[in-house]
C-alpha cells in the first residue's frame, strides 16, 4: 500500500486516496482512508473518544514581560471506555472541536446566533441580531434486500403526514445518506444544550419518512429495508470564535484578495430556514461567487486568548459567511492552516497574530511547501534551490488540441457555448472546429473572468463576426481576437448561440481548457433554492466535464512551459500553472534544474497533476469515473547528475499521489536534477505542477 506523503496537503490527498478505494462513498471505508492517514504521522498522539473536560487558563503573561493577555495552560479530556483522564500541556492549542468547547472554557470572544445587518452591510443578514441558528441533520441508509420486507414503525414515529414535509419536501425511495440533508432541525433552539431533544426529533421523523416510504402505497419500496440511522445529531452551527478577522459576505462575493490568506473555500453561501425540516420553503438557498475566495489567517486565530487557534466551524466569521466556510473540505483546508500556524509560531517563538501580520508569507511559504490549499501566491520559498537553477525538459506543449483520435461529439450552439482558454502571453486568434449546415455570420465574443482565479465569463472585452459558408464537413474557423494582457491569464471565448452551427468537441481533457453550457445545469435537487442569474450557475462546467473543444491558439501557447513547474504557483491561477509535455511518444518526458556548481541535494518535492477540477466529495451523490486520475504521473525516477554523470537516487512505479517528497539519507552531491515520467496513468501528456530541491 502506498503510505501518505507526509507534509503533503491533507484533503486533496485524502479525497484522492478515497477515489481510488472507495469511489462508492461508503462511509467505513471513508473512516479507514482517514485513519490510514493519520496512522502515518509519526508525531501524532491519538486519542479517540475523549471529551474535553476542562480548561486551565489565566492572565499570565505569554512572553517574559508582556502580560494582559490569555492564555490556555492545559486541556484536561476523559477517555471513555477507558476511563482515563489525560491533561494536554503545549504552547498552543487548536480548538477543531465544532462546537467550540476548549475555547469557550478558556475565556475567548464569540458569537452566537445571526448578526444584524448593519454590522457588516450584509444584505442576506436579518435586521436585528438573533439567537436562530442552522439545525442539526441525522442521515440514514437503505438497502434493497432482495425479498419483501415489512416495517412496523416504531411508537416514537412521528406522522409526517400532519407535517408540512410531504408538500415541501421531495421524497424518493431511492434516495438516502445526504440525498436527506434536508432532514435538519433545532435552529430555534440551543443547539448543544438541547442536543438530546434534537436528536429524538430527527429520529422519529426519520422513522416516519420511511413508514411514508413503506406503507403510504405511494412508493416502490416493497424489497427496501433500512440499513443505518444515525444516533448523534450532525452539527452544523454553534461557537464561531472572534479572531483579528471577521470573515463576512462581502470577503466571499467579492473574492477579496488578502494579504495573509491561507486557505480557501468554494462553497456556496449555503443558509437554512431556522425552522428546519418543517419549513414551507425552500431546504436551503444558496447565493455563489464567481469562484474560489481566500481565507486570512486572521480569522484562524483567537482575538483575545494569545495562544488559541480555531479551525472548522467555529473559526472568526460572520453568520453569513460561516454559510460557505462551515463546509468539511474548507473547514479541512482551514485546519491545515492553523496547525501549520501553530508550528511556526512555535519555530520563531511569536504569537499567532504575528503571521497574520508581517510574517504572513512565511506561514504562507510553508503551506505551499506542504502543496496546502492556498492559491495566488506564488513560491518564494528561500530554501527551494530549484528557484536559482535553469529548467529545461525534453518536450513542451504548446497547443490546446485534443487527442486527434479521441471520439467526437457534436454540440449544436442552441445556447452559447463558452470556452476557457488560457493566454500566455498573448491572444491573436483562434481556430475552432464547427459544423455549418447552412450560410450563416457566427458571432463570438471575448471575455475577462474578474479574478485570476476564475473560470466563467465577467467582462466582455471584445466581439467579432465571421462569415460561415455551409458545407458537408467539419470546418476550421479563425476567430481574429486580439487580447494582450499585461500577465497571463484566463479569459472565456464565447461562441454565441446559431442554430446553423455545431462545435466540434473531443471526449478528451486539455489542462486549463473546459468547455462552459451557457445553460443553468438542471439541480436534481428541488430543496435548494438560488438565484439562477449568478455566473457560476449561468456557466456550469459539469455538464460538458470530460468533453474538450477541438481550437488551437494562436500564437502557440506558453502556459504549459518547464518553467511553470518551479518558483510559480500551485493552483489554477490565470492559467494551468504545470509544465506539460508534448504529447507522448515511444520515448520518456524529463524535466530538469541545472545549477553552475554542485550542492548537497537532501530532499525533492514533486507535485503532479490531480485535475483539481474534479468535484470529490464521493460522500454526497458524485462520482468520477477513474479511480487513479489519468493526469498523474504513474512510473518515474529521480536522478541527479555530478561531474557529466547522471545516478539514478530513487525508482517510483505505480504512484496514484498528487505530492511525493523524497529524502535521501546521504545527501548527494549534484549540480543538477532530472525527473524521468516512464508513464502516466493514461493521460497523453506528462504534467508536473512543482518541483523543488532542498539541501
Amino acid at each position: 500500500m502506498q503510505r501518505f506523503a507526509r507534509e503533503s496537503g491533507v484533503i486533496g490527498e485524502l479525497y484522492v486516496e478515497n477515489q481510488y478505494r472507495n469511489p462508492d462513498g461508503n462511509p467505513i471505508h471513508w473512516d479507514e482512508v482517514v485513519f490510514d492517514a493519520v496512522r502515518a504521522e509519526p508525531n501524532i498522539s491519538l486519542h479517540l473518544n475523549t471529551d474535553v473536560r476542562a480548561v486551565e487558563a489565566d492572565d499570565a503573561s505569554f512572553e517574559e514581560g508582556a502580560g494582559g493577555e490569555r492564555v490556555i495552560r492545559s486541556v484536561t479530556g476523559w477517555t471513555m471506555g477507558s476511563e482515563i483522564e489525560t491533561v494536554f500541556r503545549g504552547a498552543y492549542v487548536v480548538d477543531a472541536t465544532g462546537d467550540g468547547l476548549v475555547g469557550e472554557l478558556a475565556g475567548a470572544d464569540f458569537r452566537l446566533g445571526r448578526e444584524a445587518a448593519s454590522e457588516f452591510g450584509e444584505e442576506w443578514a436579518p435586521e436585528v441580531a438573533d439567537r436562530e441558528f442552522l439545525g442539526s441533520t441525522i442521515l440514514f441508509y437503505t438497502k434493497d434486500a432482495g425479498h419483501p420486507v415489512r416495517f412496523v414503525a416504531p411508537d416514537s414515529a412521528k406522522d409526517i403526514s400532519k407535517t408540512p414535509i410531504p408538500k415541501s419536501r421531495i421524497i424518493r425511495s431511492g434516495d438516502k445518506g445526504a440525498h436527506y440533508w434536508w432532514i435538519e432541525w433545532g435552529g430555534e433552539l440551543d443547539i448543544v444544550h438541547d442536543n438530546e431533544r434534537i436528536r429524538d426529533e430527527l429520529r422519529s421523523v426519520i422513522f416516519g419518512i420511511w413508514d411514508h416510504i413503506k406503507n403510504s402505497g405511494e412508493f416502490d419500496a416493497d424489497t427496501l429495508d433500512l440499513e443505518w440511522v444515525g444516533t448523534l445529531p450532525g452539527k452544523r452551527e454553534y461557537r464561531r470564535f472572534l479572531g483579528d478577522h471577521v470573515l463576512t459576505q462581502h470577503d466571499i462575493l467579492d473574492q477579496v484578495d488578502f494579504p495573509d490568506q491561507v486557505a480557501f473555500g468554494g462553497w456556496s453561501i449555503d443558509l437554512h430556514p431556522v425552522e428546519g425540516m418543517y419549513a414551507q420553503h425552500a431546504g436551503a438557498h444558496q447565493r455563489f461567487s464567481n469562484g474560489i475566495y481566500g481565507i486570512p489567517f486572521r480569522s484562524y486565530y483567537s482575538r483575545n486568548v494569545a495562544n488559541l487557534l480555531m479551525a472548522g466551524r467555529d473559526i472568526s466569521a460572520s453568520h453569513v459567511a460561516f454559510g460557505s466556510s462551515r463546509v468539511m473540505a474548507t473547514c479541512a483546508a482551514g485546519g491545515e492552516a492553523a496547525g501549520t500556524g501553530a508550528a511556526v509560531a512555535l519555530e520563531l517563538g511569536v504569537r499567532p497574530r504575528e503571521l497574520g501580520g508581517e510574517r504572513a508569507e512565511r506561514l504562507q511559504q510553508t503551506l505551499l511547501r506542504q502543496d496546502a490549499s492556498v492559491f495566488g501566491v506564488r513560491n518564494r520559498d528561500p530554501l527551494d534551490r530549484a528557484r536559482a537553477g535553469r529548467v529545461t525538459a525534453s518536450s513542451a506543449t504548446r497547443s490546446l488540441a485534443a487527442d486527434p483520435d479521441a471520439e467526437e461529439s457534436r454540440h449544436p450552439l442552441a445556447h452559447d457555448l463558452g470556452i476557457l482558454v488560457p493566454v500566455d502571453p498573448r491572444l491573436d486568434a483562434l481556430d475552432v472546429l464547427l459544423d455549418v449546415s447552412a450560410d450563416t455570420t457566427l458571432a463570438a465574443s471575448l471575455w475577462t473572468t474578474g479574478k485570476r482565479q476564475n473560470a466563467v465569463p465577467i467582462d466582455r472585452r471584445l466581439t467579432v463576426e465571421v462569415a460561415l459558408e455551409a458545407s458537408d464537413a467539419p470546418q476550421v474557423v479563425r476567430l481574429p481576437l486580439d487580447w494582450r494582457p499585461s500577465e497571463p491569464e484566463n479569459v472565456v471565448v464565447v461562441l454565441h448561440a446559431n442554430d446553423a452551427v455545431a462545435a466540434v468537441l473531443a471526449h478528451d481533457t486539455v489542462t486549463g481548457v473546459l468547455a462552459l453550457q451557457h445553460v443553468p445545469e438542471a439541480d436534481g435537487d428541488v430543496n435548494v433554492e438560488y438565484d439562477p442569474g449568478e455566473a457560476l450557475v449561468q456557466w456550469p462546467a459539469h455538464p460538458l466535464r470530460g468533453w474538450t473543444p477541438r481550437i488551437e491558439a494562436h500564437p502557440p501557447t506558453e502556459a504549459y512551459a518547464p518553467e511553470k513547474a518551479v518558483g510559480g504557483y500551485q493552483r489554477p491561477y490565470g492559467g494551468p500553472q504545470l509544465w506539460a509535455s508534448a504529447p507522448v511518444g515511444d520515448g520518456h518526458e524529463w524535466v530538469q534544474v541545472e545549477w553552475d556548481a554542485s550542492w548537497s541535494l537532501g530532499e525533492l518535492r514533486l507535485v503532479f497533476d490531480d485535475d483539481v477540477d474534479v468535484e470529490l466529495n464521493t460522500l454526497h451523490h458524485h462520482r468520477s469515473p477513474h479511480l487513479v486520475f489519468p493526469q498523474l504521473v504513474r512510473d518515474y525516477r529521480v536522478e541527479a547528475r555530478l561531474a557529466g554523470r547522471w545516478r539514478v537516487l530513487e525508482e517510483v512505479s505505480d504512484n496514484r499521489r498528487r505530492h511525493r517528497i523524497h529524502r535521501f539519507a546521504q545527501p548527494e552531491q549534484a549540480d543538477a536534477v532530472r525527473v524521468t515520467v516512464l508513464a502516466t496513468n493514461g493521460d497523453r501528456r506528462v504534467r508536473i505542477v512543482s518541483l523543488r530541491a532542498y539541501e
